[in-house]
């Protein structure tokens, strides 16, 4: 993204680099047909879950006034405008936690005076929507987000893990309170009696614990050895929004020997009920706010715009990763444009505003990740048994399958065909090839099965369709009510743990904590996997010190969160790295070593590989993904990585000799000048 602050250009540039792209953004998601249910189920269930918690959070903040139809119809509403308006279709919108965190202070703040009261708390909130709208519409007017471009690492994993903390903490303190009384409920019910709590709490660990582990159970179904390929997928695919079903399902079967409020399910007042729509008609009472307080929003209005422009920007960043391999260019200007406007609409109509939403975002992207590789998958699997069955020797198949891949690779308007092909066969297959001088190849040379995931690069299914889709079933949700409350609030505990453990695959920063715990007699087996090269090229007390510093850094933004209202502030220490980045961390660390640790978009520096040329720039920009651990996609991969890839290096069988490639001349004349 080209860093300009001049009025207009940021956005004058968005919009001409997507409206190229608009309509091959929707035939992309239609063509791929009902396969995009799976990444719209699953970022379904990752939007509304989380919304329908926060919007109980805030009915127990509010009193009532905002509850979780109105956290689910912004959820909605948000999404649905910006799938088909917005300009990057990865980014996902929803209501989060620190707006529940600043309306309740909102609320406390009105209800503490006679003029408003809590019956002018949603106009006073609106004429802070419009406040932040307008500080947000000269954000993106003078092109506020080119300031992204210096988020390094270093920001954006911390900001990761911090999310996660919170997601965790959020389960832990849910199930923590599943063993107390909840607010406004009389505590002379039986089911409040001490047995009977202990009993709801320690159902409610069965249940939270029972959907986390089968949750990422399944999400590794593919590499299961029970059960047929279709089967495997589908669990893969779904399995965990079938699991909120089945332990919804469980928690129904001691129902007729236990009191009814165990265990303790959601709770939200249907959309049709009496009072529920008098929010929407707020605008009316917003010229009955005082002068005074319309003049003194602009103070709140201030904190959540500047909220809302980290939250956003940086939630988009991470869905457009750079090891995400995305061909189309991003929309950071023009879409913190339209997040205004969403913000004017939701105060208006008396709702609580969407922004973009961290893990949500990219947990999208890697979820059409995973379906671009499967589509890719399934036709170069067919390809290669075709050649096999053909009696082709091991290069006729690569090629092969090289001519099918390029012909899957959907030509993007006003651009050049992607230069990116598939990756180079292993070096024991290729080298058993070559003892067999050029004869057909079998599965028992080349094992299509189990060689094709290291072949393909990492790839995105760009489309509008899945978020547009899950936009409408989040929306689907406040109709669907009467069936959402059937839910245990413990399902939702171990759904946010879910989320947390989610997002830490690919985090370098998580993986160097493990790292500083991994026994020094041990860390060789951490070479001997697929690792980042700073493993090999910074000493280790230089990797220690650096993720001790980056580990308190996180201990404080965490404990910032705690602070009431002040908590809500913690993205301004987040932003604050970039100078820390920049102009203190360079005193401590060796250049080398820092481009190593923390490589910018504008301090790349590529490692030596043993690998040929081209196999060298292919894998700086797709990294080298394996799935032999059954993970999903981009599991083994480094989160934002710029420089940085994963390289597997045998310690007792390290060598530096190049692997040969299929289209190397000396193999392919090997194979010519063979007898056939």
């Amino acid at each position: 993204m080209e860093e300009s602050f001049v009025p207009f250009r940021g956005i004058k540039n968005d919009l001409q680099g997507r409206l190229m792209y608009y309509k091959q953004d929707w035939t992309s998601g239609f063509r791929t047909g009902f396969r995009i249910l799976a990444p719209t189920t699953y970022i379904f269930f990752a939007s509304a879950i989380p919304v329908i918690s926060f919007g109980e959070q805030l009915e127990r903040d509010t009193d009532g006034v905002l509850t979780a139809v109105h956290t689910l119809a912004s959820t909605a509403l948000c999404g649905i405008i910006h799938s088909i308006i917005g300009g990057q279709p990865l980014l996902i919108l929803g209501v989060a936690e620190p707006t529940v965190i600043m309306y309740t202070f909102m609320f406390n703040f009105a209800k503490s005076r006679p003029d408003l009261g809590s019956k002018l708390f949603l106009a006073w909130s609106g004429w802070i929507c419009v406040w932040t709208a307008i500080l947000l519409f000269l954000l993106a007017i003078f092109g506020a987000c080119s300031i992204i471009n210096r988020f390094t690492r270093l920001a954006g994993e911390l900001f990761g893990l911090l999310i996660a903390m919170l997601f965790m903490q959020q389960a832990i303190k849910g199930l923590v309170n599943e063993f107390w009384i909840p607010e406004r409920e009389n505590p002379k019910s039986i089911e409040f009696q001490p047995s009977w709590r202990f009993a709801n709490g320690m159902f409610a660990l069965v249940l939270s614990f029972g959907l986390l582990l089968t949750a990422l159970r399944s999400r590794k179904a593919r590499a299961w050895r029970y059960g047929s390929g279709w089967l495997r997928g589908f669990i893969a695919d779904y399995g965990v929004s079938l699991m909120v079903l089945v332990w919804t399902a469980v928690s129904y079967i001691p129902a007729g020997s236990i009191p009814k409020g165990i265990p303790r399910r959601l709770f939200s007042p249907n959309p049709w009920s009496p009072g529920a729509y008098e929010n929407w008609t707020v605008i009316k009472d917003m010229l009955n706010v005082p002068v005074l307080y319309i003049t003194g929003a602009f103070i709140p209005a201030t904190m959540i715009a500047v909220l809302y422009y980290f939250d956003h920007s940086v939630a988009s960043q991470l869905a457009q990763q750079k090891e995400f391999n995305l061909r189309k260019p991003p929309s950071f200007h023009y879409d913190l444009l339209l997040l205004g406007f969403l913000t004017i609409l939701c105060g208006l109509i008396g709702i609580p505003p969407s922004n973009g939403v961290i893990p949500q975002s990219p947990m999208h992207t890697k979820s059409l990740a995973t379906l671009k590789h499967q589509l890719l998958r399934n036709r170069l699997v067919a390809t290669a048994l075709k050649c096999m069955r053909n009696n082709a020797s091991l290069g006729e198949v690569y090629g092969s399958m090289q001519e099918a891949y390029q012909h899957m690779q959907t030509p993007l308007i006003h651009q050049e065909p992607s230069p990116q092909g598939l990756k180079e066969l292993k070096e024991s297959t290729i080298q058993m090839a070559l003892s067999m001088g050029g004869a057909p190849v079998d599965e028992t040379v080349f094992d299509v099965e189990k060689e094709i995931d290291d072949l393909l690069p990492v790839e995105v299914k760009e489309q509008r369709l899945s978020n547009l889709l899950q936009a409408m079933m989040v929306g689907g949700c406040v109709a669907a009510m009467p069936f959402i409350k059937m839910i245990p609030t413990s399902v939702l505990w171990g759904y946010f743990a879910f989320m947390a453990i989610e997002s830490l695959p690919g985090n370098q920063f998580w993986e160097r904590i493990l790292l500083l715990f991994t026994a020094p007699s041990r860390r060789y087996k951490v070479l001997g996997d697929y690792h980042a090269t700073f493993m090999e090229t910074v000493p280790f007390k230089t990797i220690a010190v650096f993720t001790l510093f980056q580990t308190v850094y996180l201990i404080v933004c965490f404990g910032i969160t705690w602070i009431p209202i002040a908590g809500v502030l913690f993205p301004l220490m987040i932003m604050l790295l970039v100078p820390v980045r920049q102009y203190i961390l360079p005193k401590f660390f060796k250049g080398a070593h820092l481009g190593d640790l923390d490589a910018a978009a504008y301090e790349e520096a590529a490692p030596a590989l043993p690998f040929n040329l081209a196999a060298q720039e292919t894998e700086l920009v797709t990294g080298t993904v394996s799935f032999a651990d059954g993970g999903e996609i981009l599991d083994g991969m480094i989160t934002r990585s710029r420089s940085e890839i994963r390289r597997m290096c045998n310690l007792k069988n390290a060598s530096g000799t190049a692997t040969p490639s299929l289209q190397n001349p000396r193999f392919l004349d090997k194979e010519k000048s063979s007898p056939q």
